[in-house]
C-alpha cells in the first residue's frame, strides 16, 4: 500500500482578489507545476498550525488561517497526498520562495492558465466555480 501523506495548502488571497501561486523548483518531485503553497503536516500538529508553521519557512511570512476550503486525496505513482486546502491570509510580511522556483498573484479566471500539480486541480476548480456564484 502506497504512504499517504497529509498536506495543508494556503489559499492567500491579497487585497486585489488574487491569489497567490507556487512554481515547484526543479529539484522538488513533481518538477516545474504550480502549487498552492504549503507543506506536511506532522505529528501532533493540527493543520491550521501545520499551514501557518509551513508559510514561515517557505515564504518568510505570517498568515491567518480563516477557513477550510476542500479536501482531495490525490494518488501519484509512488505516494498518495491527502490534500487539505485552507483559505488564509499574510498578516505580516512579504512572500518570498525559499523552496519554489517563483510566486505569482494571479485573478480567479486566469487560474487556469496554469499548469497545476494534479492534486491542487481541484482546488482549483473550486476557485473558479466561486466566480460563479
Amino acid at each position: 500500500m502506497k504512504k499517504i501523506i497529509k498536506v495543508v495548502a494556503a489559499i492567500i488571497e491579497n487585497e486585489k482578489d488574487e491569489i497567490l501561486c507556487a512554481l515547484r523548483s526543479p529539484e522538488m518531485s513533481i518538477p516545474n507545476m504550480w502549487e498552492f503553497p504549503g507543506g506536511k503536516v506532522e505529528s501532533g500538529e493540527d493543520m491550521f498550525s501545520a499551514l501557518q508553521r509551513e508559510i514561515k519557512e517557505e515564504l518568510g511570512c505570517t498568515i491567518e488561517t480563516i477557513d477550510y476550503f476542500n479536501d482531495h486525496t490525490h494518488e501519484y505513482d509512488s505516494f498518495t497526498i491527502n490534500l487539505i486546502a485552507i483559505k488564509s491570509k499574510i498578516v505580516e510580511g512579504t512572500p518570498i520562495p525559499s523552496e519554489h522556483s517563483t510566486l505569482i498573484w494571479l485573478k480567479r479566471d486566469n487560474l487556469s492558465s496554469l499548469k497545476w500539480a494534479p492534486a491542487d486541480i481541484p482546488a482549483v476548480e473550486g476557485l473558479i466555480e466561486e466566480l460563479k456564484k
